[in-house]
C-alpha cells in the first residue's frame, strides 16, 4: 500500500469551479473519510483519482509516483493499482462470489483460487460463500464481497464510494466494522467518500470536509467535532446550539451563562457554539443554572432531545441532548448548565441566534 497525495487540484465545467485548489494527503496504511454535501465535489475528486477525469491543474501521486498532472502525465485507470468499492457493491449478478472476487486477478491466479480465498478471509466471509450468487447474499455480505474484489489484486489504494448506502442501521454498523477490520488486516491505504456525518466520524482516522471544491478542515474526528474551523462547519458535522455572546479573556458571557472558551482567547462580540450534549437539564428547584421551559421532547431510544425556551430569550429555541429524560414533559420549568468549554466564532449579522 502507498501514500496518496493530491496537490492543488482544480477542475471546472464551463464557468463552474468544482474543485478549487484542493490539497489532500492520506498516509500509508490509513483511512481518510471525505465528508461533503451533494455538489461539494466528492464525485469529481474520486474520478480524478481513478483516472476517469483529468484535472485542469494539479497533481495526484500514489506511493510517490505521479499518476496524473495537468501537463503531460496521465496514467490510465487500469494501470493505477486502485481498488474501488462502488455504492451498493455493484457486483456482477451472473457471476459467483468467487468469480466476482477474482475478476481483477490475472487468469493464472484466478484458476489457482488461493488469492480469492485469502480475500474472502480478509473480509470475514467463510469460503463456503464462494459458489453463491449475489442474490443469495444479504446486503452486508454483498458489501464484503465488493471489498474482497477490490482487495484481491493487492491495490496501492482503495477508494470506497459511500459503500454502506442503502443498508439499515444494524447492517450498516456490521458492514462498517467488517470493512475497517479488512482494511487494517490488509494494511490498506483508503479513502472513503460519504455525506453521512456519523459514518465519517466513526470510520476515518482523519476526516476531510469538502465544501465548494475546497477542503475546509482535515483533522482527527474528535478534533473536527469539538473544534470545527468555522460556524458553518460546526453545524454541518453535528447538532449545534448557537447564541450570541461577549468574549473576554478566556470566557464568554451569553444567555446560557458565563462559559469557558476552547482555544485561543478572543475579546468582543462573538457567536457561541455549544453541542446539545454539553447542556445539562436540571429540575428548577436545583437553584443553579439558567431558567428555561421545556417545549417538547424527541425520543431516539439511546437519547432524548429536549427542546427548550430560555426564560430571558423567548422565541429562541435551544436543544439539549440527554440520556435520562424520564419524567420530563412539555411545560416543565428547568434550569440549564453547560459543561466543558465552548467554541466561539466572529459575530455575524443578527439573525436567528439567541
Amino acid at each position: 500500500m502507498a501514500e496518496l497525495e493530491c496537490r492543488d487540484l482544480r477542475k471546472s465545467y464551463g464557468d463552474r469551479a468544482v474543485l478549487a485548489g484542493l490539497d489532500l494527503t492520506v498516509p500509508q496504511g490509513t483511512l481518510t473519510a471525505i465528508l461533503g454535501s451533494s455538489g461539494s465535489g466528492k464525485t469529481t475528486l474520486f474520478r480524478i483519482m481513478m483516472g476517469f477525469v483529468t484535472a485542469d491543474e494539479g497533481v495526484v501521486s500514489i506511493g510517490g509516483s505521479i499518476v496524473t498532472n495537468s501537463r503531460d502525465i496521465h496514467v490510465p485507470p487500469d494501470k493505477r493499482a486502485i481498488g474501488y468499492v462502488a455504492q451498493e457493491g455493484a457486483l456482477f449478478p451472473h457471476l459467483t462470489v468467487a468469480e466476482n472476487v477474482g475478476f481483477g486477478l490475472p487468469r493464472g491466479e484466478r484458476k489457482r483460487g488461493s488469492r480469492i480465498s485469502e480475500a474472502l478471509d480478509l473480509v470475514g466471509l467463510d469460503r463456503g460463500y464462494a459458489d453463491r450468487r449475489p442474490h443469495e447474499l444479504s446486503g452486508g455480505e454483498q458489501r464484503r464481497v465488493a471489498l474482497a474484489r477490490a482487495l484481491a489484486p493487492r491495490p496501492a489504494l482503495v477508494l470506497l464510494d459511500e459503500p454502506f448506502s442503502g443498508l439499515d442501521a444494524a447492517l450498516r454498523g456490521e458492514a462498517r466494522a467488517a470493512v475497517l477490520d479488512a482494511l487494517a488486516a490488509a494494511g490498506a491505504t483508503a479513502v472513503l467518500v460519504t455525506h453521512d456525518q456519523a459514518e465519517a466520524l466513526s470510520t476515518g482516522r482523519e476526516v476531510a470536509v469538502l465544501r465548494d471544491g475546497r477542503l475546509v478542515q482535515t483533522a482527527a474526528p474528535e478534533t473536527l467535532y469539538r473544534t470545527p474551523a468555522d460556524l458553518e462547519l460546526a453545524r454541518f458535522v453535528g447538532d449545534a446550539v448557537v447564541v450570541s455572546g461577549e468574549a473576554q479573556a478566556g470566557t464568554v458571557v451569553c444567555p446560557l451563562g458565563t462559559l469557558r472558551v476552547r482555544g485561543e482567547a478572543v475579546i468582543g462580540p462573538v457567536q457561541v457554539m455549544i453541542r446539545p450534549e454539553q447542556i445539562r437539564v436540571q429540575r428548577a428547584s436545583g437553584g443553579s443554572g439558567v431558567a428555561a421551559t421545556i417545549v417538547g421532547l424527541s425520543f431516539y431510544g439511546s437519547d432524548t432531545v429536549v427542546h427548550l425556551e430560555l426564560a430571558g430569550a423567548p422565541g429562541h429555541p435551544v436543544t439539549a441532548r440527554t440520556f435520562d429524560g424520564a419524567g420530563d414533559k412539555a411545560g416543565d420549568e428547568v434550569r440549564l448548565l453547560v459543561e466543558g468549554p465552548v467554541m466561539t466564532y466572529p459575530a455575524t449579522t443578527p439573525g436567528s441566534e439567541v
